[in-house]
């Protein structure tokens, strides 16, 4: 490897010794995060900051709690996958109610501590290994999941029943489609806990066996595949004295539940949503008798669009605060009590809370690339500017508190500041980001399409470059943005020879609720075009790339679109590398499918039409395909699958089958395939 690829990989893409995943406890007096010793330090430890002080704690060093780390569970281990967690050491923490003390697991043992600083963690008796521990209101109590998948309560013991099901935890559709992640949740008292029950006992089991390893059984996991069953969710809210109360709802209609949670003592409110996510429901419930009663519902012909973070919330007032799409799907706004509050000119992205009476917000009030921090009059919906300009800026509140980030450019800056007016930051470690990148961004085709263009450095215009096309492309992701470690890669490779373009086709997040749903009933047609168009826009534009050099790359919905574009469109691509390929989404996840797609049984032409596995005799051109054997989102049986129509048909392609590699090609495997895949283009498109 290089030098940059060396760093990158050393460092996890420039994210060691940052501190992430921040909360606020003490009303804003506390600021916790994670963060590790320095840029090459992969284990995280636990951090408080005093913003009376401004003094940084260090309250736990995972290499002194766990000389020896174990295995995680294997619960834990497949709930990162899930939310993308490579971080080694404390992944994650949560906080009490009152956030003076915070618990975690770690590699199956737990530990709570508080932020006072001078007492050592101290570990939590729990039946097992052990994972997802939450402290109660005033960290007295701890309820975790253990191995058994059964809910815990320290001191105390098992409070779910056993039953057969899972308790306290998410399901597969909820955390890798829905955004819930957790299974349990204690109430404002910390006296009871709402708890999910999870039975995945008529989902199919998707297995995964070592090759490398013959020797180790096969691991299985069950896997809701599209038209095929979902596990049965269930919420149940558990007393102190071994009362089971489940909330009712009509789970027939309405099977997913994408949030949930305390509101009072007195009232849970649950988002609901029925499997086509075409109506989304905002539901109170009443945890001493289960009865539900309708808040707000929200319809949409083709889907309704994830729930806003920080959304469903009850104002001070008492209205409700939901999100919602504008007429005629110009924008993603706010809505109170169901009526608008923004309009057209503001794409939000998530609320933050409530800062001097206004609401807090995370917006695009311009370029989508960018993202601003806005207030708004709750009354007129007026924005006032709190971090704008050319970049993505992010904010977290509590109590007049705030923590500002913003990321341009020229690098990432995080300042707190209190609501006495004083500022300082929290200590970043991370390695310098080697590349000072400003691609150009350019809206093009009728569509205004979001593009960026990276040149090598140093560049001399009238040389012509061969084009490299690294695109995502799929539902839910923005890959044109000012966020600047996503542009490092592409640097790198720009500066490998190539003129790389992205495209951020219709169907991706973050432009408007309409450019989202144009992917409504088909993949294949909308990205594949929206691609093509988009490089000969920019082609006519700037006559230095070279059109009759054309590879693309991509991983996940990116590696579809590669290898789709080869074997769609010989014409315009002429090599690709297509990773973790999701060909035939007959196979792949229910929540994330059908929400596009539709019941494979009701459209089984779309399904066709986005299958990859027909256009395996039409190969003519160079294709290398790579799978990581133990990734359980994109199962390496796509990529196998493909690969075996193509022999069948005849045409030569490459396969590289990485065993022990997931999804996120963690630990420098992104970057030991990106020499292999330089030395792949280089050949190709000489």
């Amino acid at each position: 490897m290089d030098d940059f690829l060396r760093l990158s990989a050393d460092t996890a893409r420039f994210t060691h010794g940052a501190p992430r995943a921040f909360s606020f406890g003490d009303d804003g007096r506390l600021l916790w995060f994670l963060r590790s010793g320095g840029p090459t330090d992969a284990f995280e430890s636990l951090w408080v900051l005093d913003t009376a002080t401004g003094t940084e704690t260090r309250l736990a060093d995972p290499r002194e709690l766990c000389p020896q780390p174990g295995p995680l569970p294997t619960a834990e281990r497949r709930l990162r996958e899930r939310i993308r967690l490579v971080a080694a050491g404390i992944g994650s923490y949560a906080l009490s109610g009152d956030g003076l003390r915070a618990a975690f697991a770690l590699y199956g043992r737990l530990y709570g501590v508080g932020a006072a600083g001078s007492a050592a963690p101290e570990e939590i008796p729990a039946a097992g290994p052990a994972w997802d521990p939450r402290p109660n209101a005033d960290g007295s109590r701890t309820a975790y999941v253990g191995d058994d998948d059964a809910l815990y309560v320290a001191p105390g013991g098992r409070v779910s029943p056993d039953d057969g099901a899972r308790w306290g935890v998410a399901e597969f559709a909820a955390a890798e489609e829905l955004g819930r992640a957790r299974g349990h949740w204690w109430s404002p008292d910390g006296v009871t806990l709402l708890a999910a029950r999870v039975d995945e006992s008529g989902l199919q089991r998707r297995h995964f066996t070592d090759p490398a390893h013959p020797e180790l059984p096969p691991e299985d996991f069950a896997y809701p595949e599209a038209g095929g069953p979902n596990a049965d969710v269930q919420l149940w809210v558990l007393g102190p004295a071994g009362e089971r109360i489940r909330l009712d709802w009509d789970a027939g209609t309405y099977p997913y539940v994408s949030d949930a949670g305390w509101e009072s003592e007195s009232e849970i409110l649950l988002t609901v949503q029925d499997r086509l996510q075409q109506r989304v429901l905002l539901l109170s419930a009443d945890p001493a008798t289960g009865r539900t009663r309708e808040l707000s519902r929200t319809a949409h012909p083709h889907w309704v669009d994830p729930l806003l973070p920080g959304t469903p919330a009850r104002l001070p007032d008492g209205r409700m605060l939901t999100g919602a799409d504008t007429p005629g799907g110009a924008a993603r706004a706010l809505a109170v009590d169901g009526a608008l509050l923004t309009g057209d000119g503001i794409q939000i992205r998530r609320v933050a809370g409530i800062h001097g009476g206004s609401l807090l917000v995370e917006a695009a009030h311009g370029d989508p690339a960018d993202q601003q921090v806005l207030l708004l009059d709750p009354g007129t919906g007026a924005p006032t500017p709190l971090a704008d300009g050319p970049g993505v800026h992010s904010v977290l509140a509590s109590a007049g508190t705030l923590l500002l980030t913003s990321a341009d450019a020229d690098g990432i800056r995080r300042t707190v500041r209190t609501a006495d007016g004083r500022e300082f930051s929290p200590a970043d470690l991370s390695a310098p980001l080697p590349h000072r990148v400003v691609p150009l961004l350019e809206r093009v085709t009728e569509h205004r399409l979001p593009t960026a263009l990276v040149l090598p450095r140093g560049h001399l215009p009238g040389r012509r470059l061969p084009v490299l096309m690294d695109s995502y492309g799929g539902p839910g992701a923005q890959d044109v943005s000012s966020e600047p470690r996503r542009w490092q890669a592409r640097q790198w490779w720009a500066d490998q020879g190539f003129a790389v373009v992205t495209v951020d086709n219709r169907g991706t997040a973050y432009v408007s609720p309409a450019h989202t749903h144009a992917m409504y009933r088909g993949f294949s047609e909308v990205t594949l075009e929206d691609q093509v168009a988009a490089l000969r826009a920019l082609g006519a534009r700037h006559p230095d790339l070279d059109l009759g050099r054309v590879g693309i790359r991509g991983w996940s919905y990116g590696g579809y679109l590669a290898a789709m574009a080869v074997l769609r469109r010989p014409d315009v691509f002429h090599a690709a590398a297509a990773g973790a390929a999701p060909t035939d989404f007959r196979h792949y996840d229910t929540a994330y499918t059908e929400r596009y797609l539709g019941l494979p049984q009701e459209h089984p032409e779309v399904y066709e039409r986005d299958s990859l596995i027909p256009d395996a005799p039409k190969l003519t051109r160079p294709l290398l395909l790579t799978t990581g054997l133990a990734d359980d989102n994109v199962h390496p049986s796509h990529t196998l699958r493909l690969s075996q129509a193509l022999t069948n048909a005849g045409r030569p392609h490459q396969l590289l089958a990485l065993p022990g590699v997931t999804h996120m090609t963690p630990g420098g495997t992104r970057e030991k395939l990106m020499a292999l895949e330089l030395e792949f283009f280089r050949r190709e498109l000489a």
